[in-house]
Order: C-alpha cells, then structure tokens, then sequence
C-alpha cells in the first residue's frame, strides 16, 4: 500500500467518523433536555484546520510546542487503535503531521516517513521511545502507548528547527 493510499484510508475514515458522529448527536438530543435555545456566546471551540476538535480540552505542554513547526491544537484520535503521524510533513519537511494528538491508553502510533526533510528520528524527551535515524518515503516507527500522560518527542538534528510533537494518552 502506498503512502498516498493510506493518508486517503485515513482521510476518508476521519470524514466518515465525523459523519456518523454528528449523525448520531443530531439524533440523540433533545431540544427540551439540552436547554439550549440557539443562543450562542461565541465560546465554543470550533476545532482546527482539519476538523479534528480537541473536544474544548485544554492541554498543558509547558510551552514545549510554542515554536513548533505545524502546530495548530491538538487532534484528537481517541476511538482508533492506530495513528499515523507524518514525519517530514510541513512545506519544508521539518515537522511532524499532525505535531499534537490525544489517544486512549493502548493506542498504537506509527510515524511514517516522507522522504521529504532529510534523515529524521522521533526521540521520546523522557526516553520512553526512541527510532533510529531514517529517511525514505514509507518507512516507519511505532510505539503502543500503554500508560496515561504527555509525551513530547523530538527530531534530534532538527529540534532547534521546531520539529516537535506530542502525544497525550488518556
């Protein structure tokens, strides 16, 4: 399977999980039960460029993902067994897409390769994971993550460049 063919399988497994999702929401509430009278303070959180809302959840990372390269909140992927992260990803190839998930405890990541950057690796900053240097297009590193807490990772050559990222298991 390609590189294209499994963004697209997950593209089209996120479109459709947020399909059947706010289906499901429409469905189960009740206009009288919710008190909601349409009125909206404007307080909401709408979520990030890819749909992907962290469920109004604010997470902590200490300033870590400040400088960041393709940081833009936290996505959320708890429900799924496995995620993808791109490593290479960005218009540079410096950066880790998306840099910040959320998953249940026991969810696997796999970080795949672009090809694009140059020789990157993912380095767990408390030494939890560890991959080796790599650097062709579809080559991967994953890691099950078995207890709750936020995890930062780094690329080792390129941390000063702002190739970070997060994982935040609940």
């Amino acid at each position: 399977m390609t590189v294209h063919d499994k963004r697209k399988r997950r593209f089209l497994r996120a479109v459709g999980g947020a399909l059947v999702f706010g289906g499901l929401a429409g469905c189960l509430e009740d206009e009288e039960a919710s008190g909601g009278n349409g009125d909206s303070d404007g307080s909401e959180n709408g979520g990030n460029s890819n749909g992907n809302g962290n469920g109004g959840a604010d997470y902590d990372f200490d300033g870590y993902l400040d400088d960041a390269n393709n940081y833009d909140g936290v996505e959320d992927h708890t429900g799924e067994s496995e995620v993808t992260v791109d490593v290479g990803a960005g218009s540079d190839g410096f950066a880790y897409g998306p840099a910040a998930i959320v998953v249940d405890s026991g969810t696997t990541v796999v970080w795949e390769w672009t090809g694009a950057g140059s020789p990157h690796d993912v380095i767990a900053e408390d030494g939890s994971f560890e991959s080796e240097m790599l650097s062709d297009e579809g080559e991967t590193f994953e890691h099950t993550f078995e207890e709750t807490g936020t995890f930062t990772y780094h690329c080792s050559p390129h941390v000063s460049m702002g190739m970070k990222g997060a994982v935040v298991v609940e």
